[in-house]
């Protein structure tokens, strides 16, 4: 990826198999459906640059956790669950604009909202919990099952997603969600 014409920027993850950046290391620079080749789990992780969706199982499956450039010493500080890391996927850049539409019933239907900014609390600003639809029509999104960006995440691509199943969630509860910005 060029930033400028003077500077070319390596996207780059880097997974460790023990906590604080220890042990068996892989650097990974692409999408890839199956990491278990390269270690038997996770416990820190760098991110040196890009967005990455992160999943517990091979082939883009399981828990997901979305990643910004940084440093994370354990599980725990990406919100994770266990120490399974088994694929990974870079999210394409974007600039903006930024554009979603959440319903409060299925197939699009019910109160709806539309946002070009990150919701903290979505009870604060639709007044209800649950989202069981939602049509990215620009941009990528991540779901928080809780406030303030916590709790279980789910990664979402331009499209429409007729029910809350359609972006992996097994309920309607959406607590948070925020744009994916690429950050160098």
């Amino acid at each position: 990826m060029k930033v400028s014409d003077n500077v070319l920027l390596i996207l780059q993850i880097i997974f460790y198999e023990d906590r604080g950046f220890q042990g068996r290391s892989y650097e990974c620079s692409t999408d890839c459906p199956d990491l278990s080749s390269y270690f038997s789990h996770c416990n820190s992780i760098r991110v040196e640059n890009g967005n990455w969706v992160l999943y517990e199982f091979p082939n883009y499956k399981g828990h997901q956790y979305y990643l910004r450039k940084g440093e994370y010493p354990d599980f725990q500080q990406w919100m994770g669950f266990n120490d399974s890391i088994r694929s990974c996927h870079l999210t394409p850049q974007h600039r903006g604009p930024f554009i979603i539409r959440v319903y409060e019933r299925e197939d699009f239907k019910g109160q709806m909202m539309e946002f070009t900014e990150d919701c903290p609390n979505v009870y604060e600003q639709f007044h209800n919990n649950d989202i069981y639809s939602c049509n990215v029509l620009d941009g990528q999104w991540v779901f928080y099952e809780e406030k303030n960006f916590r709790g279980r995440q789910y990664y979402l691509k331009p499209g429409e997603y007729r029910r809350y199943f359609d972006w992996g969630a097994s309920n309607s509860r959406v607590g948070s969600f925020r744009r994916v910005q690429h950050v160098y």
